[in-house]
């Protein structure tokens, strides 16, 4: 499991990156629903989002799930590229498949990359 320690994460398994303000899923979460096909993202440019707020849906081969903003803050981008492309939160869920950039972001319920990886050890036994 990839878990960059620069990194937040929340127990949705979705990452907040407070340097850039980019949001995703987490490599965790990728791997507990395999092959993802389909992303809808649920935000716009400039719209103003809670932490724990629904930002975008995923569906894989297996499952779907909603994706929750690990931050509060107004949407800057939103990765229009990812509808056409959901392939890439496959292999590159950190760097190419992030889903919103969040301006002036504040973190919500988030841990260290640490705090994480133990969260997810206690979840799969």
């Amino acid at each position: 499991m990839n878990t960059p320690a620069n990194l937040k994460y929340a127990k949705s398994d979705e990452w907040f990156d407070p340097a850039s303000g980019k949001v995703g899923i987490t490599d965790y979460a990728q791997n507990q629903l395999s092959d993802i096909v389909f992303v809808e993202l649920f935000v716009e440019e400039g719209e103003t989002i809670e932490a724990g707020k629904p930002i975008a849906s995923v569906e894989s081969v297996k499952a779907s799930a909603e994706i929750y903003s690990p931050a509060s803050g107004k949407v800057s981008a939103v990765n229009k590229d990812l509808a056409d492309k959901p392939e890439a939160i496959n292999s590159d869920p950190f760097g190419e498949a992030w889903m919103i950039q969040i301006e002036g972001g504040a973190a919500g319920d988030v841990m260290d990359a640490a705090a994480y990886e133990k969260h997810c050890e206690e979840r799969s036994h």
